[in-house]
């Protein structure tokens, strides 16, 4: 009867998963719905080559994340194991576009003169990328311990998301006719509100567990640092040499 009862709870969480993973699909593909698909269907994206290829990555990236963990939910795990290398390389793709794009936008806000107001706002994707890397890495470390594993790939997630939540607020509350990139203070709100996923996970594990996993504390902590921290230290003089020997990678 024990069993019975721990073999259900183990399959409820392997479903909960699929569950927070469909809404990083959703988050993904809906928050660009207004930037990004409908001007793409209307043919009134004037955007670079690079940001085609780095949302495209992204967009896959969801999908991907999506299959894996329903290989999981459906006891397929072999099949999940085998195209852990096809997820690593994706991710690691995913990483050289991000600097790309952030260098595309600083370049691009430089021809209406607003260059130091986006290398400002490129500490935003960039500390993004590093948390994304760290949570992804240790992940990958810890494939065979898969309690540790799928809680650090839902945090490596959320760093993901918050690009997506933004544009929903910038839709939102933007008025009409601003142009250039948003102060870096603005990009708290969605990042919080893409950590409500965390809280929810949280609370999961809670009912199901008795108690939080600690991965998730310690994570949540390293999110809103990030989050947060990122708007005291984009105005320094430090976080602008970093961001212009970014500039510099593509001359």
């Amino acid at each position: 009867m024990v069993a019975a009862t721990l073999d259900t709870v183990k399959s409820r969480t392997r479903w909960f998963y699929v569950g927070m993973s469909f809404a990083f699909v959703l988050i993904a593909f809906g928050g660009f719905i207004p930037t990004y698909w409908a001007k793409l269907a209307t043919g009134s994206f004037t955007g670079a080559p690079i940001l085609h290829i780095h949302g495209t990555l992204f967009f896959t990236w969801t999908l991907f994340f999506l299959v894996q963990t329903t290989l999981v939910a459906t006891g397929r795990v072999l099949d999940h194991r085998a195209w852990g290398m096809a997820g690593i390389a994706l991710a690691t793709a995913m990483g050289f576009t991000v600097v790309l794009a952030a260098i595309n936008s600083i370049k691009a806000a430089e021809a209406i003169g607003m260059a130091d107001q986006a290398r400002r706002f490129s500490i935003v994707s960039l500390s993004a990328l590093v948390v994304f890397a760290g949570f992804f890495a240790t992940a990958i470390a810890q494939n065979r311990r898969p309690e540790l594993h799928k809680r650090l790939m839902i945090l490596a997630m959320l760093p993901l998301m918050q690009a997506a939540m933004a544009r929903l607020f910038a839709t939102a509350l933007t008025p009409p006719g601003v142009i250039g990139p948003p102060p870096v203070f603005l990009s708290v709100p969605p990042g919080l509100t893409v950590d409500l996923l965390l809280v929810a996970a949280i609370i999961y594990d809670w009912r199901t567990r008795g108690r939080p996993h600690p991965v998730y504390l310690v994570g949540g902590v390293i999110l809103l640092c990030q989050q947060i921290l990122v708007v005291p230290i984009s105005a320094t003089p430090a976080w602008m040499s970093v961001a212009r020997a970014v500039e510099s990678l593509t001359g």
